[in-house]
């Protein structure tokens, strides 16, 4: 995005690179988004993912650890995945809970994507899903007037049917095994957001950066993967099923929640998005 500058550097000296990023116009969180590499960079005491450390940072400036990247092969794909399951592992007290130290929305560009109060945390995922990632872009959507009302109803119907618990389903085993009903997400895990490390001191093949992390339903974070393409995937999920038995079902459900950033899209972009979108959506009502 083009508020965003980097460059390289040594950090004290050492081997390290890091990156920079800088907000002069206030158009992303910065300061959310250090906070949310810190929350999922503390599984990795448990085998967790590896996450690009946070070197230092402000609201308009973050500095971070930076990735040297390689090939990706199907063997760092199945530990990646395997890392990834026990990140999502290590739970969040609450459905769209923020990362810890910092509350607020996530902001790219125009738009937000909100996280939520424990006051106002839905019991459920669906509840959670229809209200905090649905229909908040849909109602920005029908307020720029890119949906007309018939298609914001096959919205509502579809927000609905997500209340009603249809679609709940049980987290990967281990997110249970651990206490939690909420999973740790990095939250815009598109493949651009996996980087395949070349760090052969890193055991997990893989680091993240960028999350928009939140707690929620793992199968977000895979569909995610799979909405834009990620190389080995199938080998991914296979290392993640391997360590944390994905719930019956998962498949058929990777549409529904490949419909929120769908939607983030669509608010961003608008365009070939918009139809994308609601075809998706009339799959589950």
């Amino acid at each position: 995005m083009p508020m965003i500058q980097s460059r390289g550097t040594d950090r004290e000296e050492a081997l390290v690179q890091t990156f920079i990023k800088r907000d002069r116009f206030g158009r992303s969180s910065l300061a959310g988004e250090a906070a949310a590499l810190q929350w999922l960079a503390a599984a990795e005491a448990d085998g967790g993912i590896h996450v690009a450390s946070v070197v230092s940072a402000t609201d308009a400036e973050l500095v971070e650890e930076r990735i040297v990247t390689r090939a990706a092969t199907a063997a760092a794909a199945r530990m990646a995945g395997s890392a990834l399951a026990k990140t999502h592992a290590a739970g969040a007290p609450w459905w769209g809970c923020p990362p810890v130290g910092w509350s607020g929305s996530y902001r790219i560009e125009h738009s937000l994507t909100p996280t939520v109060d424990k006051s106002d945390a839905p019991s459920t995922w669906g509840s959670f899903y229809a209200e905090y990632r649905v229909m908040a872009y849909v109602r920005v959507l029908r307020d720029s007037r890119q949906y007309a009302s018939s298609e914001v109803a096959v919205y509502d119907r579809l927000a609905s049917r997500l209340i009603s618990g249809i679609y709940d389903a049980p987290q990967p085993t281990l997110v249970t095994a651990h206490g939690y009903e909420v999973a740790r997400l990095h939250g815009d895990l598109w493949a651009g957001n996996l980087l395949w490390d070349a760090n052969q001191a890193n055991p997990t093949g893989a680091a993240l950066i960028d999350p928009m992390a939140y707690g929620g339903h793992a199968e977000t974070d895979l569909a995610m993967l799979d909405l834009f393409g990620c190389s080995y995937l199938d080998e991914l999920l296979r290392g993640y099923n391997e360590t944390s038995t994905l719930a019956d079902g998962w498949r058929e459900r990777i549409g529904l929640h490949q419909l929120a950033p769908l939607l983030l899209h669509c608010v961003l972009f608008g365009g070939f998005y918009l139809n994308v979108a609601l075809r998706t959506a009339r799959r589950y009502i």
